[in-house]
């Protein structure tokens, strides 16, 4: 199978240049001043890999006999020469995870069209993957956080023999994706793309699925019932179709020009999958150092696409694990992207997709009306986004205006995405949003700093002012809940849920109980040291509480009937109490032992604070 690569030439010209917006303009300024620093030291270092040619050429002949050993005889031969390319495969497969089970047959579909296309695709090493979806609300969850920099780890360790030229990077979800890149800046001078598995077919919408746990919650169905309702929702091999941290992991590779044009969101199973499965391989080995297009990850994920990372997540209502995400990337770059970058561009870049939990539509409906092509194109002819980044499918952003396709003989090419949005309910131009900001907000104030997403939030909760409910954990909080204690108004604070008390888990579990109590018209909020991720809903929920209780932060002064003030509009978070001469109260479960945490104890011990994406690398 051929393809016609994604082309402004080839498949259409995009309208007249528009200029980039002022206020995107000037953060990227500031970013790129900030970083000059530690942005040239980090492409020092990669730039003196590339000059050293292909590292392979100067092992010693054991260790190059090592390293095809496996191999066919004529890959071998091509191995042993100095010309032939070499791409690592390095995957998150496991047939457990519904996302990642696709990913079993990628590596044959890869190796197959490498080949045929002159050069070598060695599986280099797997990544561990774990699920958040299974982990909620267990011991787990409390490995979920730090399995991010594992990954990194992980995905370094294969890529460490100096075998490869290029990699390519197979994983979907929360923390796989991005430990997968901060992995692969590692070795930033080889040119990565990374391959998306897609999503699930559609199943139980998911606001009936949100309705069916509230009911859970509140005793009226039981737990077969329950099960029912999840199984058809989550019922086949494929990506969760919510918009949660998972989808907003494809749909952020796809704008930093790591996805090939639209294959974010093409289900598995599919020829057209497969065909872009074959590709990628295809891609990277003509970005090898061997070529004339050398295309280094370190070079092609700069301020520029990191900027363009950040619009498109406030744009869509991504996941606000990214907050975290996104600055550990970046990092990994050499980049010093702040909270303050997310608040300022959070100001000028519009929300234009309704997604669940920020509407009734899922990634399989956004997909279909215009999906990432539409988006791109909005945001670029809005000034939005920077063009002018380099891609996995070429220089230039414009290039993701198209969508792939098959044709009749089996041949890939990309044609010129929709110019409308198909269902304005779900997807809108960027000048007719849903609303002026993204939804998501920056609070700060003498609680610390924090992250709260107000895109499912209704206006009208986006100011709560109420007494504090201090809880441990959200295990005791659903136990008061169950017990009937929770009346009034109240700002639940739930604390020591950070990454060096306990690997700041997600906290699902807070928000069907919530929920329950916003509908019946208390007002309610939560803050909390820990994470909601992209399923958090329409509770308002200051979350990634900075600096978190364990480190001394003010959480940990907090008292029961401490009037709390969070208020999204101005931007606040508030404790309206002195804290001044109180002791910090100590966290009440040792989260040390049991369950795989205690080998974590010394990730918990290096971890940087939220702010500085909570990673365990060079804070």
């Amino acid at each position: 199978m051929t393809a016609h690569t994604p082309s402004t030439s080839d498949n259409g010209t995009p309208g007249p240049r528009t200029s980039v917006h002022p206020v995107i303009a000037e953060v990227t300024r500031q970013l790129t001043e900030r970083s000059a620093d530690t942005r040239a030291a980090y492409l020092a270092r990669i730039r003196e890999a590339v000059g050293q040619g292909p590292a392979r050429t100067s092992l010693g002949c054991a260790n190059l006999a090592h390293g095809f050993a496996a191999c066919g005889v004529g890959d071998k031969l091509s191995l042993a020469g100095d010309v032939t390319p070499n791409l690592a495969i390095v995957s998150a497969y496991n047939d457990m995870l519904s996302a990642h089970q696709p990913l079993e047959t990628y590596p044959a579909v890869i190796k197959k069209a490498v080949a045929e296309a002159g050069g070598v695709a060695q599986f280099a090493g797997g990544v561990p993957a774990m699920c958040d979806g299974i982990t909620q609300g267990r011991a787990g969850m409390e490995l979920s956080l730090f399995s991010r920099d594992v990954i990194a780890m992980a995905a370094a360790v294969a890529l460490s023999h100096d075998m490869f030229d290029g990699a390519l990077m197979l994983g979907v979800c929360d923390k796989i994706v991005p430990g997968l890149l901060i992995g692969a800046l590692s070795f930033g001078h080889l040119p990565t793309a990374f391959v998306p598995a897609g999503p699930m077919h559609s199943g139980l919408p998911n606001k009936e699925k949100a309705r069916v746990r509230q009911q859970f919650a509140e005793g009226k169905v039981d737990r077969r019932e329950l099960l029912q309702a999840e199984s058809a929702a989550y019922h086949s091999p494929g990506t969760c179709t919510f918009y949660g941290t998972a989808n907003s992991n494809q749909m952020l590779m796809e704008v930093m020009g790591l996805h090939l044009p639209g294959a974010s969101f093409e289900q598995p199973g599919t020829p057209l999958r497969e065909a872009l499965t074959a590709e990628a391989g295809r891609r990277v080995l003509g970005l090898t150092a061997l070529t004339e297009h050398h295309t280094p990850v370190g070079e092609q994920i700069d301020e520029k696409a990191i900027v363009n990372a950040v619009v498109a997540l406030l744009a869509t209502g991504g996941s606000s694990n990214h907050t975290l995400h996104l600055v550990a990337i970046a990092r990994a770059a050499g980049i010093q992207l702040t909270w303050d970058d997310f608040a300022a561009l959070s100001e000028a870049v519009p929300l234009l997709t309704r997604m669940y939990p920020n509407g009734a539509a899922d990634v399989n409906r956004f997909h279909e009306v215009g999906g990432m092509a539409f988006l791109i194109g909005t945001l670029l002819d809005a000034g939005l986004l920077h063009e002018d980044v380099r891609t996995v499918a070429g220089p230039g952003l414009d290039r993701y205006r198209q969508v792939p396709q098959l044709t009749e003989d089996g041949e890939l090419i990309w044609v010129d995405g929709p110019a409308e949005s198909a269902d304005k309910t779900v997807l809108r131009p960027a000048g007719d949003p849903f609303a002026p900001d993204g939804g998501l907000r920056m609070l700060e104030g003498n609680l610390g700093r924090a992250v709260i997403k107000v895109s499912a939030v209704a206006p009208e909760r986006h100011v709560v002012e109420a007494p504090a409910k201090v809880f441990a954990d959200q295990a005791e909080l659903q136990t008061a809940f169950a017990a009937g204690e929770l009346t009034g108004d109240f700002v639940a604070v739930v604390r020591f849920q950070g990454p060096r008390a306990n690997g700041m888990p997600e906290l699902h579990k807070l928000t069907p109980p919530l929920a329950v109590l916003q509908d019946r018209g208390q007002k309610v909020a939560l803050v909390t040291d820990g994470r909601m991720s992209g399923a958090s809903g329409k509770v308002p929920a200051a979350i990634h509480v900075s600096p978190e209780a364990e480190a001394g932060g003010p959480l940990a002064r907090v008292r029961d009937g401490d009037v709390i003030r969070l208020d999204a509009a101005r931007g606040t978070l508030e404790v309206l109490a002195d804290l001044g001469d109180r002791e910090d109260a100590r966290p009440t479960v040792d989260s040390s032992a049991g369950t795989g945490r205690e080998l974590f104890a010394a990730l918990r011990g290096a971890v940087g604070p939220a702010e500085s994406g909570a990673g365990v690398f060079g804070h």
